[in-house]
């Protein structure tokens, strides 16, 4: 199975170099993992005692960071070297100042784990949510080097379930403690003979918390928010647009929207202007003059939709009707009510609030202009489901702190 795996890998890699002959993201991938032994040696100081994180991408890491931040508080004297697997992540946050380094997680081969391992040589190693890369994590037992996986989440159609899915349940036993989420992933671990798992929640609900408490007021934004329902629609792909432009022209002159597309380059942006029939502003245009003229503010840049959500009277977020729903829990800590589309059973928290009448599930534009009509509509009943999902990010807070008091 272990040579299985590596060809696998090696497929995988050939692909990508294949790919990033035309694609940036795949270029991206390939040319930030160029060198990488020569940069990180140079840049690693020999006699400092390291932590390593890793993540695959900018999901996992905002989950991870409270747990990265607060390792930090509590060990200021260990340096942190921060890895990711994906360009979206790593393009985005390759200069974040919490940690010491960062860079691309090498490929997965055994020469590759052997080397980072015993040049890192870390005190602790962390992994979020997923990414088990059997050679990493088989150099860091040999070397026993204490490690964790937290907010982790487990379903019983994953390989480390299956009748033939052996050689990937040994790979969890080389974690040194294994945190998840809720007790289904504890008692599915239990089963396969797992015993070193504890539920410590997932530490995204600190994160969204932590950036509630610290947002700051966007003075263009508290210009726009000026009255009329505020729809906020965050990380949306094409279908999500269609549904909220096809809702907006049936209820011209009523409503409000932003929007803050998933991809933001300069083709996606045109199309969403195109779609919408009213006036459509780009946020990089906005000035204190023409703000209050658009029905439609379109975010044509990364890194401010978190903050934005006070300001609404319900959030939509995309992707449920592409591989899954992108963060819900940045509008519910605000205390908005959710409407996303169908691809949501992999997200806990999703399914969580759904039960608590906080979120709504569509699976077409009639069920979508329903729901929206009805929290439109009553008041009452959309503070209602907006108070139940701030209540819950309560709730659901102190993973961090149950991780970092086991060290």
């Amino acid at each position: 199975m272990r040579f299985l795996y590596s060809l696998g890998i090696w497929f995988y890699v050939g692909a990508i170099y294949v790919a990033s002959l035309f694609n940036q993201k795949a270029k991206q991938w390939v040319k930030g993992r160029q060198n990488w032994y020569k940069n990180l040696q140079a840049a690693l100081d020999k006699d400092a005692q390291t932590a390593w994180f890793h993540v695959s991408s900018l999901g996992e890491f905002e989950q991870g960071r409270p747990v990265i931040e607060g390792f930090r508080k509590r060990y200021p004297e260990i340096k942190i070297v921060l890895t990711f697997f994906s360009p979206s992540g790593y393009e985005i946050r390759k200069d974040y100042p919490g940690v010491d380094y960062v860079c691309y997680l090498p490929v997965d081969t055994r020469r590759n784990a052997k080397k980072f391992v015993s040049l890192v040589n870390p005190s602790y190693a962390f992994f979020v949510k997923y990414d088990f890369w059997f050679h990493f994590l088989k150099q860091l037992h040999l070397q026993q080097i204490p490690t964790y996986i937290f907010s982790a989440i487990f379903r019983p159609q994953q390989l480390f379930f299956k009748r033939y899915g052996a050689w990937y349940r040994n790979m969890l036993r080389f974690f040194t403690r294994i945190y998840v989420q809720n007790d289904s992933s504890k008692d599915l671990l239990e089963s396969i003979g797992i015993t070193q798992v504890e539920v410590g929640g997932d530490t995204r609900f600190d994160r969204v918390y932590d950036l509630a408490i610290a947002a700051k007021p966007i003075d263009l934004i508290t210009q726009f928010a000026s009255g009329k329902p505020l729809i906020i629609a965050g990380s949306t792909w094409e279908k999500d647009e269609e549904f909220l432009a096809a809702f907006a022209e049936k209820n011209k002159g009523k409503y409000q929207w932003i929007i803050a597309p998933h991809e933001v380059h300069e083709g996606h942006i045109q199309k969403i202007e195109a779609l919408f029939k009213q006036d459509v502003l780009r946020f990089s245009n906005a000035t204190t003059d023409n703000i209050t003229q658009a029905d439609v503010l379109l975010i044509d840049s990364i890194g401010i939709l978190s903050s934005l959500y006070r300001y609404g009277t319900l959030a939509y977020i995309g992707g449920g009707f592409g591989k899954g729903i992108h963060n819900i829990l940045e509008a519910a800590t605000y205390g908005l009510p959710v409407v996303f589309g169908p691809n949501y059973l992999r997200f806990q928290e999703a399914c969580d609030l759904i039960e608590r009448k906080s979120a709504f599930t569509i699976q077409n534009y009639i069920a979508f202009e329903t729901i929206l009509q009805q929290l439109l509509k009553d008041a009452d009943f959309c503070k209602k489901a907006g108070e139940n999902a701030s209540q819950y990010v309560n709730e659901m807070r102190g993973g961090t702190q149950k991780i970092l008091s086991k060290l």
